[in-house]
């Protein structure tokens, strides 16, 4: 068994005490620079410089994916015992409980069968892709090599359809992750799975683990499919733009030509999306249940029985998402076929919480029993009791529970939806069980930027050596979705490097929340709070964050929404030479 654990691994960036961030001010010395691609000031709007100019065209300046600095780093995580996978991405007919469906998935399943290592072990993954598009596959919060990360047209070609890939890196950090495709709205589908790094010196005493993937579903009911909702969301302009689905090249040395036509094709895509509402009134970034709508306080609903409400939450500032599914899965499956998780009264459960959906956040909570927050986005937190967990898209959350007798719902609320999803905890007894709604649900909620991450994990206090301004933009209305007025283009840079202490000042200046997702890092939330890769972002609020640039390579950055990524809300973080 590999025997580094997080806190020997983690090294002199992170010390046993001091605060995760500092303020901006306040101390001596030169003011860091504030930067946007290129050198570009972060504030600035307008087209990127030489504009369609293919990705990395300068490779002389930036660290290639594929370059001699990422193989060097991967050599200091050093090879650990290879576990050996095989996945395979196919066409495939689903049953979600509700009904049978016709999709996309890995080995005919969803989620996906779950991939579990021991930090320190090597993956050695084939995915072979018999889907009728190209594909990649993303490893969500891993800090792996640059070119093993799956982005088309920066770290590697797509995969064609007959061809694989073999992904092949160390999985040095435990934690709760998952993987999931790169390629255009494809997520939205059934393409993904948990992935569970365990930590060979565990600290947490429990019984049992129960992995809970969360997802709102689409595709194969009633003629609709994730790339026809994206095309009515940009009025008919066509398919998926951030990643195009054909053959480019990779953002090295070499073109990405499919990225080039993507984002001229962003570029074009302003006209009024069908059917979008703005956003209510903003919400501050601790907005409480007590803030919850009316009808979300009523009794949670099944499958295609329940109206299409307006998309309105108070907890996430307005408009709650752009897109109305007839179902909401955990582990696959609907509520009229929920999955039953056995346990015995008195056991102490682990329940590792994933949220794969592509619009759609969660709120969770296990009736009759209170959270015991650990981890979020893999790392250690100052334990947290709540009611309630809010989820947005590819954030992740580990709880501990222990259990009592009887049977409960693991009760989950699409947020600002009006609909709902369930899974069962069951300790006695066989027979369905009708469940009123939990009142954990409208009890205390907890959301991450009321965590504090735990002392052997916060990064060491130092004041920033760049800041870097990302700030939102677009709207409902144009579906104009982009970074700093900049739909996505794989040529633009926000460039870093290795060794610096980064802040990136994150603004939204839209009427809508967004998840906003960074590959190959962690990052600290303000005032010592928990380490992420993903955070929630309220309409019209800002965050600081702050990350050690550790990880060479060309790493993307952008909204896990997948309909405002794919629409230019993306950009590039790239380290330079």
């Amino acid at each position: 068994m590999h025997e580094k654990t997080r806190r020997a691994v983690l090294g002199t960036g992170i010390a046993a005490a001091g605060s995760g961030l500092l303020a901006a001010c306040g101390s001596p010395g030169p003011r860091p620079r504030a930067e946007g691609p290129d050198g570009v000031d972060g504030n600035a709007m307008g087209a990127p410089a030489r504009p369609g100019a293919p990705a990395d065209d300068t490779p002389a300046q930036y660290v290639s994916p594929h370059g001699p600095e990422v193989a060097a780093a991967e050599r200091r995580r050093g090879p650990g015992p290879v576990r050996t996978f095989r996945l395979t991405a196919t066409a495939t007919t689903l049953d979600i409980g509700a009904r049978k469906v016709t999709s996309w998935a890995y080995e005919d399943q969803v989620p996906g069968r779950e991939i579990r290592v021991t930090a320190g072990d090597t993956i050695a993954l084939t995915l072979a892709n018999n889907l009728p598009q190209s594909t990649t596959l993303h490893w969500h919060g891993i800090r792996l090599r640059n070119d093993m990360d799956g982005v088309p047209g920066v770290t590697q070609r797509p995969i064609k359809t007959g061809a694989a890939f073999d992904y092949r890196f160390t999985a040095f950090y435990p934690g709760t992750y998952w993987i999931h495709p790169h390629s255009g709205v494809q997520l939205d589908r059934g393409l993904y799975a948990p992935l569970i790094v365990e930590d060979p010196k565990e600290p947490l005493k429990y019984d049992k683990e129960w992995v809970v993937v969360l997802d709102d579903w689409l595709d194969g009911v009633g003629g609709r499919t994730p790339d026809k909702e994206f095309e009515r969301l940009n009025a008919g302009k066509g398919g998926a733009v951030g990643h195009a689905m054909g053959d480019g090249s990779m953002g090295d040395a070499s073109t990405a030509g499919d990225g080039k036509r993507g984002a001229k094709a962003t570029a074009t895509a302003t006209a009024k999306a069908t059917g979008a509402a703005k956003a209510g009134a903003t919400a501050t970034a601790k907005a409480t249940a007590k803030g919850t709508s009316k009808r979300d306080r009523t009794r949670p609903t099944a499958g295609k029985k329940a109206p299409t409400p307006p998309m309105e939450s108070r907890l996430l500032g307005g408009h709650a998402g752009n897109v109305t599914y007839p179902y909401y899965l955990v582990n696959g499956r609907s509520p009229e076929s929920p999955q039953v998780f056995r346990a015995k009264r008195g056991d102490r459960i682990r329940i590792r919480i994933i949220n794969a959906g592509g619009d759609t956040a969660f709120r969770v909570a296990l009736g009759g029993h209170r959270m015991t927050v650990t981890h979020t986005d893999g790392y250690p937190v100052v334990p947290a009791k709540t009611d309630a967990l809010l989820l947005g898209m590819g954030e992740r959350y580990d709880v501990l529970v222990t259990v009592k007798d009887g049977v409960f719902p693991l009760a989950v609320i699409a947020e600002g939806k009006g609909r709902s999803a369930m899974a069962v905890l069951r300790t006695r007894g066989k027979n369905p069980v009708k469940f009123p709604r939990p009142k954990e649900l409208d009890g205390e909620l907890l959301t991450a930027d009321r965590l504090k991450a735990a002392e052997d994990v916060r990064l060491t206090p130092k004041e920033p050596d760049r800041i870097i301004r990302m700030r939102l933009t677009g709207s409902m209305r144009r579906w104009d979705w982009a970074i700093n007025g900049r739909p996505y283009d794989p040529s633009q840079r926000y460039p870093v490097r290795e060794g610096e202490r980064v802040r990136i000042s994150f603004i939204n200046g839209t009427d809508m929340w967004h998840p906003v997702h960074l590959h190959g890092h962690t990052f600290a939330l303000p005032d010592g709070g928990p380490r992420k890769d993903t955070t929630v972002l309220l309409p019209h609020h800002k965050v600081n964050v702050d990350l050690d640039a550790d990880n060479p390579g060309l790493w993307m950055l952008h909204c896990h929404n997948v309909y405002h990524s794919e629409s230019g809300m993306m950009t590039i973080l790239g380290y330079q030479k």
